[in-house]
């Protein structure tokens, strides 16, 4: 037979007006508890770890808090540890994130300049999403307008092996490259250029968040840029403009659309 865990269940919900659940937890730190599971805000499964000391508990805790009903059980074991604490998340601290190692978050170093792209602005942070809702890890992925590097920054962070970023404005590119140093470990490279200069290129992933006349006017350079297959990522541009981009990559299949107020953000394939 497996092991079991003696635990007590608390209905907290039966405190009386005048006590708190903190006052019950202060008065448990004098047994031996391994751990507490939230089933929900008022009830509680408290685990011990052996039958003599749940059940001093028990009593104890009883006489000082008669209205609460404490129900003592045995738990088998079936990793009860890992279960209860499936769905903890990142919190965050002042400066420090505490996180389990399920949800470890990725941190984006960028410092804020005239480039766009700060993670501020909705159509930054519909294509973060975007990206994160598609593999990039091995592939290629070109930023096109990259402006502060936010996006090629991501996608090398998400483990893309060959990120190339691209702006036409030279001190959206400097400050990309000054991004890109703020960021150990990331690998991108970061050129003046337009579209045309990337057509010598071919990418697993294209994302160009710009203007919706750009990105109509620009479908036939990117589509070009992923080939068959390949993925588009699409925004900067508003509800209102959404049927005349959509025209201009007729033939594509529309894999997702995120919304942000009016902005827009599609990925298509």
């Amino acid at each position: 037979m497996g092991r079991s865990w003696p635990a007590l269940d608390v209905d907290l919900g039966r405190l009386k007006p005048a006590t708190t659940g903190d006052l019950f937890q202060a008065a448990l730190s004098d047994y031996d508890a391994a751990s507490i599971e939230e089933k929900t805000a008022d009830s509680w499964r408290v685990f011990f770890h052996d039958p003599a000391e749940r059940d001093r508990a028990a009593a104890a805790l009883g006489a000082q808090f008669p209205e609460l009903e404490l129900h003592s059980i045995d738990v088998p074991d079936e990793d009860w540890a890992a279960r209860s604490q499936a769905d903890l998340r990142a919190v965050r601290i002042g400066n420090i994130i505490v996180a389990p190692p399920w949800d470890v978050p990725t941190v984006l170093v960028i410092q804020p300049s005239m480039a766009f792209g700060t993670g501020h602005h909705a159509t930054t942070r519909l294509c973060l999403d975007a990206l994160q809702r598609i593999e990039v890890r091995g592939r290629t992925v070109i930023d096109v307008g990259t402006g502060s590097g936010v996006l090629a920054i991501a996608a090398s962070r998400l483990g893309a092996a060959n990120v190339i970023a691209i702006d036409d404005d030279p001190d959206a590119v400097q400050a990309a490259r000054e991004n890109l140093a703020l960021n150990p470990g990331v690998r991108a490279t970061v050129r003046v250029g337009d579209l045309r200069d990337a057509q010598t290129a071919w990418a697993d992933v294209v994302v160009a968040n710009l203007t919706g006349a750009l990105l109509a006017s620009a479908a036939p350079q990117l589509r070009l840029l992923t080939g068959d297959g390949g993925r588009l990522i699409l925004s900067g541009f508003t509800e209102d403009e959404e049927t005349a981009v959509l025209a201009a990559y007729a033939g594509r299949t529309l894999e997702h659309r995120g919304q942000e107020d009016e902005w827009l953000c599609v990925t298509l394939r």
